[in-house]
């Protein structure tokens, strides 16, 4: 039987937790605080619309005694990995296939690109190389995270929209640790393609990602009204664009076009940007994932990015006075 631990029972960690297990496949779940306790006692809740699923993970403090796993998906946000490290190491063996669901650049980036950016470390990500050592590239499999959801109180997620997380990975082949966890997805009722070359898919929700949240962290304004102000649309699109140069640069290619992607976050509404609702609650941002890594790779592939440098700076001033 495959073993399968998710870390980090946050929204997206708790969606994936509570498909898996309604579908048959066992899964470790490593909480904490209340939320921990809250599984512990009723179970991890899953809303969706009208619908209200119980399931019972097993949730655990310890990840010692859970040992090495077969598939280790990771959903913390970007910059609390490298804190959780110790954590982690007990859940990973030589054939432990570590999923990276998370958003902006991640460590494994530039395992398997070409010459001179072959395994170079991504510094905004992993300043220390502790990351690559733990996590090692040749183990991971990259994921693309679209659905939204909440954890709206201690072991209930509130699932929002999206069902999609593409699989890839890093060397661009079909791989069967790829096809197999993707079978376990689909079989979850959840869809899950595994795609040849998924860095593409990476910058096109980076494309997003990397202008509307710190746009919005600075303005404090939601997507709908970022996307309908001339000023800040026009902010939002030259980053857009200056990104564009970056990822092409070093190998990438956009299936759709700046304003095809800037139309699809506008048909989220008045939707407040995971970075805008971490500031407001204090927490540190993701400035580095979905920034800092984009200003330091233009500086790579020496592609002038002067508007998103100049936010990231902005960014990281911000981030300073509140955090």
């Amino acid at each position: 039987m495959t073993s399968l631990c998710v870390f980090g029972a946050g929204a997206i960690g708790g969606l994936l937790a509570a498909r898996l297990e309604a579908a048959g496949t066992p899964v470790s779940l490593v909480a904490r605080g209340p939320h921990l306790a809250a599984i512990q006692a009723h179970g991890l809740t899953l809303l969706h619309g009208e619908e209200r699923l119980v399931t019972h993970p097993r949730a655990v403090a310890d990840t010692a005694v859970l040992g090495p796993q077969d598939y280790l998906i990771l959903t913390p946000k970007a910059h609390a990995l490298e804190p959780a490290l110790a954590q982690l190491r007990p859940l990973i063996g030589p054939h432990t296939t570590i999923v990276a669901a998370i958003n902006g650049v991640p460590w494994w980036y530039t395992h398997g690109l070409p010459a001179p950016f072959a395994d170079r470390r991504i510094q905004s990500v992993d300043p220390h190389g502790a990351l690559c050592e733990a996590l090692p590239p040749a183990q991971t499999l990259g994921c693309i995270v679209y659905p939204a959801a909440d954890v709206v109180e201690p072991g209930v997620v509130a699932h929002g929209y999206g069902d999609r997380f593409s699989l890839g990975e890093p060397d661009g082949s079909r791989s069967e640790r790829a096809a197999r966890l993707s079978a376990l997805l689909i079989g979850a009722g959840l869809k899950a393609p595994v795609r040849p070359r998924i860095r593409d898919e990476l910058w096109v929700k980076l494309w997003g990602n990397l202008a509307f949240n710190p746009v919005s962290a600075l303005t404090l304004a939601t997507l709908d009204v970022l996307i309908a102000d001339a000023e800040t649309r026009a902010v939002v699109r030259t980053m857009m664009q200056e990104a564009q140069g970056v990822a092409e640069r070093l190998g990438a290619r956009f299936a759709i076009g700046i304003d095809a992607r800037i139309a699809g976050a506008a048909e989220v509404g008045a939707h407040r940007t995971s970075m805008l609702q971490d500031l407001q609650r204090g927490r540190k941002l993701e400035t580095e994932a979905l920034l800092g890594a984009v200003v330091e790779l233009a500086e790579w592939v020496a592609q002038p990015v002067p508007i998103c440098r100049t936010i990231l700076a902005l960014l990281r001033q911000r981030e300073r006075a509140v955090i």
